[in-house]
C-alpha cells in the first residue's frame, strides 16, 4: 500500500456515528452501545459474493450485477437472502440493465449486451420483490421510500433509494446534465438516501443534498473512491425542526462510497477476494 493510502483513516468517529471502512473480518469492531443501529454498506458487487459482517441493516448502493441477466440476478439475490441482516435494502445501478424501463429503455437497447436473447424482466423482478425475497427481509427500492424499525418501539427510520446516475457510455439508469434536476428534485427528505451516483459527479444532486441533509448517504459507482466522511453542515433553525442530526448546533451527514469491486488505477491493492480485509463499510448510528 502506498504512503498516501496509509494516511486514510480506517475508522471515523463522531458523537453520533462510528464508521469503519477497513477491518479484519475475524475481529469485527463491536457496536458502541445498545442505543446504536449498525448499518453494513456495500455497493458495486457485480455478481460477486463474499463474507459480510452481521448488522441490523444491509444497504446496497447498486450495480448488483455485471449486465443484468437473470442468472446474474439469481446468484446475487440468493447470496443476499442468505445473509443474516433482518433488513437488506438494495437499489439497482447502471449495470443492472434489465431493470431500466423508463421510455422502454431496455426494450430498445438490450441487444447491445444480451444479443438476441432478451432477459425475462418479470422473472427478475420476482427475484427482487417476490414472496421469497420479502420473507428474507430483502427490500428493493426504485425511486421510492421505505420505513422500518430495527428495535421494538425504536426509531422509525426512513430510506429513499434511486438507481439514477449521470450519463456514462450509454448504460442503464443514466441522465444527461440537462435532465439531472428532474431526477434529483424528486428525492424526498429521508433519514437515509441510497443512490447509484454521488454528489461529486452531479452538481444537481450535490445541491439537493444541501437541502435534504440526510443522516446517511450511501452510493457507489466510482469504484476506486471507496471511503467515508462525516460532514458537518452549518446549522439553521429549520434543521432541528426537520429532524436532521444535530449535535451541539451542528448538522451532520455521513457520506459513504461503499463500492466493493477493487478496480481502477487507484484501487486499494489489499481489496481482493483473498484478503480478510475485503472492503465494506461498517457504520453505527446513534438513534
Amino acid at each position: 500500500m502506498s504512503t498516501e493510502q496509509n494516511t486514510v483513516p480506517s475508522t471515523i468517529s463522531s458523537d453520533t456515528a462510528v464508521v469503519h471502512t477497513q477491518y479484519d473480518m475475524d475481529n469485527v469492531p463491536t457496536v458502541p452501545g445498545p442505543g446504536w443501529t449498525r448499518f453494513i454498506c456495500i455497493s458495486d458487487t457485480h455478481s460477486r459474493t463474499f463474507q459480510i459482517p452481521p448488522g441490523d441493516v444491509l444497504l446496497h448502493g447498486g450495480d448488483l450485477t455485471q449486465t443484468g441477466t437473470f442468472k446474474q440476478f439469481e446468484s446475487t439475490v440468493n447470496w443476499l437472502k442468505g445473509l443474516p441482516h433482518p433488513k437488506k435494502i438494495i437499489i439497482a445501478g447502471n449495470h443492472d440493465l434489465s431493470l431500466d424501463h423508463h421510455d422502454e429503455w431496455y426494450d430498445t437497447h438490450y441487444q447491445r449486451w444480451h444479443g438476441q436473447e432478451k432477459e425475462d424482466v418479470q422473472a427478475i423482478r420476482e427475484l427482487l420483490v417476490g414472496r421469497e425475497a420479502k420473507a428474507s427481509g430483502l427490500v428493493y427500492l426504485q425511486e421510492e421510500v421505505f420505513q422500518f424499525r430495527t428495535k421494538e418501539n425504536g426509531r422509525l427510520w426512513s430510506v429513499y433509494g434511486s438507481p439514477w446516475s449521470p450519463y456514462f457510455a450509454g448504460w442503464g439508469f443514466n441522465y444527461r446534465r440537462n435532465e439531472a434536476q428532474r431526477f434529483v428534485s424528486a428525492i424526498p427528505k429521508s433519514d437515509i438516501i441510497v443512490t447509484a451516483g454521488d454528489r461529486v459527479g452531479c452538481e444537481a444532486l450535490a445541491d439537493r443534498l444541501v437541502e435534504l441533509r440526510p443522516r446517511l448517504h450511501v452510493f457507489g459507482h466510482i469504484h476506486e473512491d471507496h471511503g467515508a466522511v462525516v460532514h458537518e453542515w452549518p446549522s439553521h433553525e429549520h434543521d432541528i425542526s426537520s429532524g436532521a442530526m444535530t449535535v451541539d448546533g451542528e448538522v451532520r451527514t455521513v457520506f459513504v462510497n461503499a463500492a466493493n469491486w477493487p478496480m481502477g488505477p487507484k484501487a486499494c491493492p489489499q481489496a481482493s477476494e483473498q484478503s480478510s480485509e475485503w472492503v465494506h463499510t461498517l457504520l453505527s448510528l446513534w438513534i
